[in-house]
């Protein structure tokens, strides 16, 4: 089951979080922290499958976007690296063949309800 997904800019900036379980708000800004930290440290030659905690991290850069899941023990790591190719052309169509962070940055809730029928429920 997939308990949240991250979009985050090359600088850390978290641009778009949801989340599927609950998790306690001043928490967020920790876990944000700690996951974006750990997927920026890593090269293009590591891999995009990280043991975080109890917890699994699935992440891909497109350009200067980073998209991070985090997924239970459950979970296909290929299924989510998949999805997360999905969810980032969806948001190519919805955005007209151009995902730039300032559409991103200008309208997440745009984003969100792109993304959001493909993960209902998590």
């Amino acid at each position: 089951m997939i308990k949240f997904f991250l979009m985050v800019n090359k600088q850390g900036q978290t641009r778009l979080s949801k989340y599927y379980e609950h998790v306690d708000i001043n928490k967020h800004t920790l876990l944000e922290t700690e996951v974006v930290k750990r997927c920026l440290s890593l090269s293009n030659e590591q891999c995009s499958f990280i043991e975080y905690k109890d917890f699994k991290l699935i992440h891909r850069q497109y350009a200067a976007l980073f998209i991070v899941v985090g997924v239970d023990d459950t979970e296909t790591e290929m299924a989510i690296y998949e999805f997360i190719h999905n969810s980032v052309e969806v948001l190519d169509e919805y955005f007209s063949r151009t995902i730039s962070l300032q559409k991103i940055n200008n309208s997440p809730g745009a984003v969100a309800h792109a993304c959001s029928p493909s993960t209902l429920g998590g």
